[in-house]
């Protein structure tokens, strides 16, 4: 059952962002050149992908030699690329973790296969997952980098429901390239260059109108200053 757009309207969407690169290239990067010229002055400045990691943490369970195989399987389905075995960089007593145990996967897209499974993502992945309510814009890092999780690993169209033994997630991080000069460097800078990137790359961000209040990138430095001492204040008074 469709919900707000028409078959018509669907197919136009895939259309479009049939090649997210291509799409940028020829279409987000000069609007946003053109759009602003001050904050984009030299075109490698411009907001763009650098990288997709995807992570998925076993603990104890990757000694398993079947459980890990079946986890490398489902990564290489989902992603197009065998991933690598993360391992422990020391040992930890309390919770039985030798030094180089093996403890997850990890998979590090760029190019093609960044883009290839980040049009998987918008168009299939985002879809399938219940009450999905969008994401938020509290997830950007001090890099503007963006990290989200997944439950499931069943919303992938690679994974069929008959072969999952266990339901089990991913941790999504979207590494931004911004290239912007030291004195537009402040995480500021760098998490609203990343929210420009999303809007343009139509991401389903669920508070997109949070910083509608404010009149200027001033007015959000301020609000964030008063959060940030509210935090501070809340903190120190919790060790008292």
């Amino acid at each position: 059952m469709l919900n707000q757009h028409s078959l018509e309207e669907i197919a136009e969407i895939h259309n479009l962002l049939g090649d997210i690169k291509k799409e940028y290239e020829n279409g987000i990067k000069p609007i946003l050149i053109k759009n602003s010229p001050k904050l984009f002055k030299n075109p490698h400045t411009v907001p763009k992908l650098k990288k997709i990691q995807i992570n998925r943490g076993l603990g104890a369970a990757a000694q398993n030699t079947n459980i890990l195989k079946k986890n490398i399987e489902e990564f290489e389905k989902i992603t197009g690329q065998k991933p690598v075995v993360t391992k422990a960089k020391k040992a930890i007593a309390g919770f039985k973790i030798r030094e180089e145990m093996e403890l997850g996967l990890t998979v590090t897209l760029r190019g093609e296969k960044m883009y290839t499974f980040l049009t998987k993502l918008l168009f299939f992945t985002f879809a399938q997952i219940r009450d999905f309510r969008g994401l938020s814009l509290r997830s950007f890092d001090k890099s503007g980098n963006y990290t989200l999780g997944l439950k499931e690993q069943l919303i992938f169209p690679e994974i069929e429901y008959d072969d999952v033994d266990q339901i089990q997630g991913f941790t999504i991080t979207i590494v931004m390239d911004h290239g912007s000069p030291k004195y537009r460097s402040e995480s500021i800078d760098k998490i609203l260059n990343g929210m420009i990137l999303f809007k343009f790359l139509r991401f389903p961000l669920n508070d997109c109108g949070y910083y509608d209040k404010y009149e200027s990138f001033a007015d959000i430095n301020r609000a964030w200053d008063k959060k940030r001492l509210l935090k501070r204040k809340r903190w120190s008074q919790a060790q008292d």
